[in-house]
């Protein structure tokens, strides 16, 4: 459907739609956020958080910059989905403060206390579900509920992180519950648009054999992998679970082979989303490989399905939103190919990072690629996100 118009009000054009708070506040907090966690991490630093810094980081990389992050997707898709308006002016504001706070409390829950903080932090994504789930009801758009389900296991998630870090002293299932509802939006969004926006550009520069569109197969290895991270979340070291994880890593990687990404590698808008989504079948197989022959380290999976997957998909979707809801043409030049370069070296050295026995360095370089991409493409786009769209400034 066309991308619905903005309802006229008296917001600033930041507030006119959901991908611009939130790609905004997410990029710039997946950059600060992780050059912060270094020095936490070498103890030259303390927050006044209940959580310990490996919980820290894991916890506001899942449920703060990705649910930022999310939700601007969620609240520009919905809009396509439905024919409704979007969500925008004090509603979306009143979201962006919600999440906002969740930050703070969570950083501060050593002063709030652990409930408070978590009562906070959790009422951001329940939020986020109620104004989706409004708008998908309000169009009768009923096929796409099913994409709130992971986010509502990724709100169960955190819920479950606040309570094991308060009684237990640290995180264990709910980080895996948390990054496999991530892992699984992946497949699911990653599913439609990346067969979908290869398609057209393949139609239009590349005549040929085109990606085979969502089907009972997808749907299929989507349903497997979800019980083969729900197996990981709870039983991680067992060999079952490995071989579930390596068989989900091959019916993932035959959906890629059948997207044929390798016929539109001249479109690096295009190309990144199968880059990213590459990473998926890889870290599942090397989760899969941790379970089985514990001798590989499982920081290796887990980053390249967090930094990899994560990190290149949420990217990938960010600049090729921005672009197209903003009127400009979708085309990566130079500053957005390199935002997608720093995000590939990223994975790689920090998955090699996991791997080495002298890791600082590797450590050092992964988080200073992070963040360069992350503060890159607040750089780059931010004056795209804070100002109106171009045709609406051209008519003035």
């Amino acid at each position: 459907m066309a991308i619905p118009r903005t309802r006229p009000g008296k917001y600033p054009a930041i507030l006119s739609y959901g991908f611009r708070p939130f790609f905004l506040a997410g990029s710039l907090y997946a950059g600060l956020a992780i050059l912060l966690w270094l020095p936490l991490f070498y103890g030259r630093i303390e927050t006044a958080s209940l959580f310990a810094p490996v919980d820290w980081h894991v916890h506001e990389m899942l449920f703060g910059y990705l649910a930022a992050i999310m939700t601007g997707f969620l609240l520009t898709a919905i809009p396509n989905w439905t024919g409704r308006l979007p969500v925008q002016g004090l509603p979306l504001l009143v979201l962006v403060a919600a999440w906002l706070a969740g930050r703070i409390a969570v950083f501060f829950s050593a002063d709030v206390g652990w409930f408070a903080a978590m009562a906070v932090d959790c009422l951001f994504l329940l939020m986020v579900i109620l104004a989706a789930g409004g708008e998908i009801v309000a169009g009768r758009n009923w096929r796409n509920l099913k994409v709130l389900l992971p986010v509502c296991v990724l709100l169960g998630a955190n819920a479950a992180y606040h309570l094991e870090v308060h009684y237990d002293g640290t995180s264990d299932f709910s980080r895996r519950l948390g990054l496999g509802a991530a892992i699984i939006l992946i497949m699911v969004i990653g599913g439609r648009i990346i067969p979908s926006f290869t398609r057209n550009w393949l139609v239009r520069e590349n005549p040929g054999g085109l990606p085979k569109p969502f089907d009972r197969f997808d749907g299929a290895a989507i349903l497997f992998s979800a019980l083969a991270l729900l197996a990981w979340t709870f039983l991680p070291e067992k060999i079952p679970t490995g071989g579930l994880l390596i068989l989900a890593a091959a019916l993932n990687g035959l959906r890629l082979l059948r997207w044929r990404g390798i016929r539109a590698w001249r479109d690096p808008l295009v190309l990144i989303l199968h880059i990213a989504f590459g990473f998926v079948p890889l870290g599942l197989f090397l989760t899969g490989l941790t379970a089985i022959w514990p001798a590989v380290p499982s920081a290796t999976g887990i980053h390249a399905l967090g930094v990899g997957a994560i990190g290149s998909m949420t990217l990938a979707v960010m600049t090729r939103a921005t672009l197209g809801h903003t009127g400009r043409q979708l085309r990566a030049n130079p500053a957005t190919c390199a935002i997608y370069g720093l995000v590939f070296l990223a994975a790689i050295l920090r998955v090699t990072a996991a791997c080495a026995p002298e890791y600082t360095a590797l450590l050092d370089a992964s988080a200073a690629c992070w963040a360069g991409a992350f503060l890159g493409y607040a750089a780059y786009y931010g004056v795209m996100l804070v100002t109106p769209r171009v045709k609406a400034r051209a008519a003035r």
